[in-house]
């Protein structure tokens, strides 16, 4: 017994086994205390989830660096057996396989990063954090209107993105094209409305048009797209209950729902000063209680022949 344990703790491979526990270790502990001295020395949320990332990163490559080295002279023997287990993981996991491999795609291709809104596999979010096998988004949307967020944080496999399409509402021009449209009755001077809600407009969103037209710029320098207009525009179209003026601008892709609000609280503001010259149309029921009717039958009566 006593020569067994002599022999096992003087056989060199417990000693590099040893010797990685506690080199992992060691790493390990870096990059703990490394994580929470960030906490004091970084302020800015964005730029200390990023050296996070990345002293995690190096942690891991570390780790493997460190373990390699220690069986350097083991790995030749190994090869084959490398190769057979290799293939029977990455046929056993293959969807952890393709998490990694959207991992790799995400981070290369620029599919999207820490900030952006995004859909995937039909869920809308802002992304979060984006790790090896998964993407976190704060999702938005479901019994919430407009793009708001309802509160729930939702992990996305990374392999989605070789799936479906990904939908980015943020990348290279952060803001979209949105409308809104107001009825109004026919009667109602149209000149001045088409004049009063485009300079509603121009007062409330001109200043994203400002920001879009150099942001839409480097998207025609870099993609192959036509040029498209960025001002806001007001139309009209007459169908069979009204006048249907449509107003269409672009906003940022985080403030759409407050630019309606500030947007339709403006028309209404402005459509009360003009003393009925334009006046919203809407569609009225009136439903009324039907007469009651008097119906009276005669009967004739005939005389028996004699």
């Amino acid at each position: 017994m006593q020569s067994f344990l002599q022999r096992w703790l003087f056989d060199p491979m417990v000693g590099k086994i040893i010797v990685s526990i506690i080199g992992v270790l060691i790493i390990a502990v870096i990059v703990r205390f490394l994580h929470r001295s960030l906490a004091h020395r970084i302020k800015h949320p964005d730029t200390r989830y990023r050296a996070r990332k990345l002293i995690t990163f190096t942690g891991y490559l570390a780790g493997v660096l460190f373990i390699t080295i220690v069986f350097s002279d083991q790995l030749g023997h190994l090869t084959v057996a490398f190769g057979v287990a290799g293939a029977g993981v990455a046929f056993a996991l293959q969807e952890v396989v393709a998490s990694v491999a959207g991992w790799v795609a995400i981070s290369l291709g620029h599919f999207y990063q820490i900030g952006d809104r995004v859909q995937l596999g039909g869920i809308m979010g802002d992304v979060i954090d984006i790790g090896v096998l998964r993407t976190t988004l704060m999702e938005c949307g479901q019994w919430v209107n407009s793009d708001l967020y309802n509160g729930r944080i939702v992990r996305i496999a990374n392999s989605f993105v070789f799936k479906e399409p990904v939908f980015n509402y943020s990348a290279h021009f952060p803001f979209l094209w949105d409308e809104v449209t107001v009825p109004v009755k026919y009667g109602s001077d149209h000149r001045l409305a088409r004049e009063i809600l485009q300079r509603v407009v121009d007062e409330a969103v001109g200043d994203y048009a400002i920001q879009a037209k150099g942001a839409w710029k480097g998207v025609v320098e870099r993609y192959l797209i036509e040029d498209e207009r960025v001002e806001p525009i007001v139309t009209v179209i007459a169908n069979d209950n009204w006048m249907e003026f449509t107003i269409r601008y672009v906003v940022d892709y985080k403030r759409r729902r407050v630019t309606k609000d500030q947007l339709f609280t403006r028309i209404l503001e402005e459509l009360d000063k003009t003393d009925g010259r334009v006046a919203i149309a809407s569609t009225t029921i009136q439903i009324v209680e039907t007469p009651a009717l008097d119906v009276r039958l005669m009967e004739k009566m005939k005389e028996p022949r004699g």
